[in-house]
């Protein structure tokens, strides 16, 4: 839907057209200064550089605002926050009268640098998609922004976002000035939810949560990756609980989950390498001259690394991916592992003390998770347990703290066959979303690092095999 009246708009955002007319490119300001730009290729693809960090925006400020009258005031000024140009030029055609402000990452991350340039709206409606992570971003950003002065376009079937809305023919104007405000008291009733309840009922599978591609047994079970939940992963010493991990969190930050990893038992170095071995498919160390290719492609995911290792108070390392989450718009936080994190081991005296700094860990963690909108998952080993015994929701390391406060429950089990070879495979052992219990095979690549469920295998296993009822505590 590109008008004639969109050159002039073009015009005012200095924005540029490449030689084979096949690219867009907007500049992002911060005041007058260009720090950035975004582009967008036929199809509508977009990208934002720098790809983390853009500290400014594209805007399109209506002239008629922000005029002083009278007596010397500012008439109130009033926003529409989008996530994409796409967005903002749709609005622009549809005689809106707020200023049109695209966010430099889309719904990924909003950085604190750009507060300032939202400071001197008294109201700033966020129009993002329809899409979970969408829907999860904007109650985040409202939190940053302010809740009161925050409105909220309903991802309804009637009200998806501004560019697919304009191609329908729908009212830009009306479905701005019915956007509903975000805060609620601590008292709520049934009115005020009804276009929450009708949101997340016309988006009831993108309300699972995110899925993953590489296990897609797993989004099966689990239905996806949701925001607010806490994931407890454990399995036997060995068993590969962080190479795992690596890749189920590298999976979904592929698909722009922010992610914050605290490595407490390895190097981060060392994490990392995994995780680019798991991307490329194959050793970097052996095809060396491929590390700047790879090395490219991974730092434009959405992950971010605490600095501790070893031991740490966890009033320090709560403070720190509290900071995080506020100034990265976090995701998903892994933390790897409890006991390395809080210097704990099996042999260690004084059971109480350990059992009771576990449960506050775990009670901290469930505290943020909730309050922060974010998902937690903590790697967690388990108690020792009889040899050729498969491990319970009870095997986990400590009190009962931590099968009751979590959401799922992930067990990687370990069986010796016949054959003397040993199986591998990951046991979903709890499931609050939506009850379903399951497993998934384990095969471990070593050349790639990879659990990855293989394609033909997909093929000839595609029901989901559960374990009786009997195995699980």
């Amino acid at each position: 839907v590109w008008k004639l009246e969109l050159i002039e708009i073009f015009e005012g955002l200095e924005a540029r057209i490449n030689r084979n007319k096949t690219l867009l490119i907007f500049p992002i300001k911060n005041h007058n200064n260009v720090i950035g730009y975004k582009e967008i290729k036929i199809g509508g693809c977009e990208n934002t550089y720098p790809n983390l960090g853009c500290q400014g925006i594209i805007a399109i400020k209506q002239p008629k605002f922000g005029i002083i009258r009278g007596k010397g005031k500012l008439d109130k000024l009033d926003a529409v926050l989008v996530t994409t140009v796409q967005d903002l030029l749709a609005l622009s055609v549809g005689n809106i009268p707020e200023d049109i402000i695209c966010l430099p990452h889309g719904h990924s991350a909003l950085p604190q640098e750009i507060l300032p340039l939202l400071e001197n709206y008294s109201k700033l409606t966020l129009w993002f998609g329809n899409s979970e992570t969408c829907w999860d971003s904007a109650r985040q950003f409202a939190k940053k922004l302010s809740e009161k002065r925050c409105y909220f376009v309903r991802p309804t079937e009637l009200q998806p976002a501004p560019y697919s809305s304009l191609k329908e023919g729908r009212d830009l104007k009306e479905i701005v000035n019915n956007a509903s405000p975000i805060w609620h008291s601590c008292v709520t009733n049934f009115s005020n939810l009804r276009q929450d309840i009708l949101a997340q009922l016309q988006n009831v599978d993108k309300a699972k949560g995110v899925k993953w591609k590489r296990f897609p047994t797993l989004s099966n079970i689990l239905r996806g990756h949701r925001r607010g939940e806490l994931t407890v992963l454990t399995g036997p010493t060995g068993s590969g609980k962080t190479t795992f991990m690596s890749e189920y969190s590298l999976d979904l930050a592929t698909q722009g989950v922010t992610t914050l990893w605290g490595s407490f038992e390895i190097r981060t170095e060392r994490l990392i390498c995994t995780m680019m071995n798991q991307m490329a498919q194959f050793p970097i160390a052996s095809q060396i001259d491929k590390f700047n290719f790879w090395a490219d492609k991974f730092e434009k995911l959405p992950f971010y690394f605490l600095t501790f290792h070893g031991q740490q108070p966890l009033k320090t390392v709560m403070e720190a991916v509290e900071h995080a989450t506020y100034v990265h718009d976090i995701a998903h936080v892994v933390i790897d592992n409890v006991q390395f994190m809080l210097g704990m081991s099996n042999n260690d005296a004084g059971s109480f003390d350990r059992f009771y700094r576990q449960d506050a860990m775990i009670a901290a963690f469930r505290y943020f998770a909730t309050t922060y909108n974010c998902h937690v998952t903590l790697v967690i080993h388990p108690r020792k347990e009889k040899d050729g015994e498969l491990l319970t929701t009870n095997s986990i390391f400590g009190g009962a703290k931590a099968s009751q406060e979590s959401d799922n429950i992930l067990i990687i089990q370990q069986k010796t066959l016949q054959s003397l070879k040993l199986k591998k495979f990951l046991q979903v052992a709890k499931n609050r979303y939506c009850g379903d219990l399951g497993v998934l095979p384990l095969d471990f690549d070593k050349v790639s690092l990879s659990f990855a469920e293989k394609k033909n295998k997909q093929e000839n296993n595609t029901d989901i095999k559960y374990l009786p009822k009997s195995t699980y505590n």
